[in-house]
């Protein structure tokens, strides 16, 4: 079983990239493969809404989201983690997300997500539910914890000091690997994941 932990912010070894190595190391633990992606460094262009990729099945802007896109397919589960801007996640990670979620929507679907955020003092719990809402919507399993997966600080040692963020990202990812656990179980035993209703959409053209 493997997880694929986003870094959306442009700090390659910076806030994010502790609170996700934090769940990586647990994650491993409970004998899990880790990937963490960073996208510092890396121009992400927002969704462009032309609809290419339901006849491409890949974004028709040939970057680093198909690249991820292609590691989604082989998956079970993922993480997302941004800095808080503003009250809410980086623009970079929004529209990676955006663009995943149209171009490989059914490789995301019934796979467990969680949402990891940081912040140096508020706002952090509306970027993490702004992230959380890509989830809802690709019948992704969202993955909690004993608190909202959020830490504090303004430098990765700051993290590292917050106790109860430390325990929180813990146990976050005890929680990812005992579903994934339950979800292979469930197919060894013949318990799939459901056939949905065909969408319905109001007001199509």
């Amino acid at each position: 079983m493997k997880i694929i932990l986003v870094n959306g912010s442009p700090n390659v070894h910076g806030c994010v990239d502790a609170a996700l190595n934090i769940v990586a190391d647990q994650l491993k633990k409970e004998n899990i493969e880790t990937e963490i992606i960073s996208l510092a460094n890396i121009v992400v262009n927002d969704c462009l809404g032309c609809g290419a990729c339901n006849k491409l099945n890949r974004c028709i802007q040939d970057d680093i989201v198909n690249i991820i896109g292609e590691k989604v397919k082989e998956a079970d589960g993922f993480i997302f983690g941004s800095p808080t801007y503003y009250a809410h996640p980086s623009g970079r990670l929004l529209s990676l997300m955006d663009r995943l979620s149209m171009a490989y929507g059914e490789y995301l679907s019934h796979k467990p997500a969680a949402a990891i955020t940081t912040a140096r003092r508020g706002g952090s719990v509306a970027a993490f539910d702004v992230i959380n809402k890509h989830f809802s919507i690709n019948n992704m399993p969202i993955i909690g914890s004993t608190y909202w997966n959020q830490v504090y600080g303004t430098t990765p040692s700051d993290i590292y000091a917050d106790k109860e963020g430390i325990n929180t990202l813990n146990n976050l990812a005890k929680n990812m690997a005992w579903i994934l656990r339950c979800i292979e179980c469930g197919k060894q035993n013949g318990i799939d994941k459901p056939r949905l209703e065909k969408e319905a959409m109001n007001f199509h053209h």
